[in-house]
């Protein structure tokens, strides 16, 4: 078996939970290396990864460690930086979500040997979701709303999601937002306006309530939200198309998975349903939730020359929206892109 050296870059909860709990699972990907200066976090690094050396800084793992792929999970202001970095030394890199804080700057890194965490392109409900338009199960897809709410009225201290300016890369609309407006865009495609509404309601730089309408290039339109102080969470997926709806209340189990130290494989997914009107309900086969093939995707393509899981272009999509969404919110206008 080819063996995959593995660069990890900032090991919190992205770095730790996230990539570091999917490489642990990828067979032929071996973590050499981690940058973080925390001491707390140098012990799990150790716990996590044994045989991995900590590093104080990028520029000391490149320069010590031979690496296949480095894997950027620092705060979003340094992603581009970091992954500039690991391309100047030919190494190819995983960029998590959000490729950066503006579409201006995830243009400088848009090249070969990049690819974005976009994660929630294997989640259960939108891989149903996918499958059932593809079977014409819902007709021409009319309306696609989606949501990440929670009720997280007390701020997480410390945390710096939930106290830095976007500018800086905090906030709901970059973190959540990003994850949203992806699905909408593989889903139904470019996107032609966008209206926002962004809230800052718990005191801080960083965005904590929000509300995007995309009206895409073939007609339909997607409405998203996402934010911390939502008692009543609306339903995950509600897709409305000319033949039926689709339902999911729950969000998929993989993240919870992980986070218990669990296989994301081993999550549960959630219910789904078609509707057609007043009763005529029917429970849907949901797919599993696929975040185990992510890595071995990205390793395929760095050993076998076949595409990266997902495009960098798409990285810079995404962060085209999110800035006309925040355009959008500024001005109380439509935002034409």
């Amino acid at each position: 078996m080819l063996i995959v050296r593995v660069g990890i870059i900032g090991y919190g909860v992205a770095g730790r939970i996230f990539h570091g709990g999917l490489l642990r699972r990828t067979p032929s990907a071996e973590v050499v290396a981690v940058v973080t200066r925390n001491p707390d976090r140098r012990a799990q690094v150790a716990a996590d990864f044994p045989e991995a050396v900590c590093r104080d800084d990028v520029g000391d793992m490149l320069g010590a460690d031979q690496l296949d792929l480095a894997v950027v999970a620092s705060p979003t202001a340094y992603h581009v930086d970091n992954a500039l970095e690991c391309l100047a030394f030919g190494v190819p890199v995983v960029v998590d979500k959000p490729m950066a804080t503006t579409a201006e700057q995830a243009r400088r890194a848009a090249t070969t040997g990049v690819t974005v965490f976009q994660n929630r392109r294997w989640d259960s409900e939108f891989l149903t979701l996918r499958r059932l338009r593809d079977a014409g199960e819902l007709g021409r897809v009319l309306r696609f709303e989606s949501r990440f709410e929670r009720w997280r009225p007390a701020r997480s201290a410390g945390k710096w999601r939930e106290e830095l300016a976007p500018q800086q890369g905090g906030g709901t609309l970059l973190d959540l937002g990003s994850h949203l407006v992806d699905q909408a865009l593989v889903l139904l495609g470019p996107v032609r306006s966008v209206y926002a509404e962004v809230f800052h309601r718990r005191g801080t730089p960083a965005d904590d309530d929000v509300f995007l309408a995309l009206h895409h290039d073939n007609e339909a339109v997607s409405q998203l939200s996402c934010g911390n102080l939502a008692g009543s969470p609306g339903p995950r997926f509600r897709v409305l198309g000319t033949q039926a709806a689709f339902v999911v209340d729950d969000l998929d189990g993989q993240e919870d998975a992980l986070r218990a130290g669990r296989s994301p494989a081993e999550a549960t997914a959630p219910a789904g349903r078609l509707h057609r009107g007043h009763g005529a309900v029917t429970d849907v086969v949901m797919d599993p939730g696929r975040w185990l093939d992510f890595y071995p995707a990205v390793l395929a393509a760095i050993t076998t020359g076949s595409a990266m899981p997902v495009s960098p272009v798409d990285g810079v999509s995404v962060l085209e929206v999110l800035d006309a969404a925040r355009a959008s919110a500024a001005t109380g206008t439509v935002i034409r892109l």
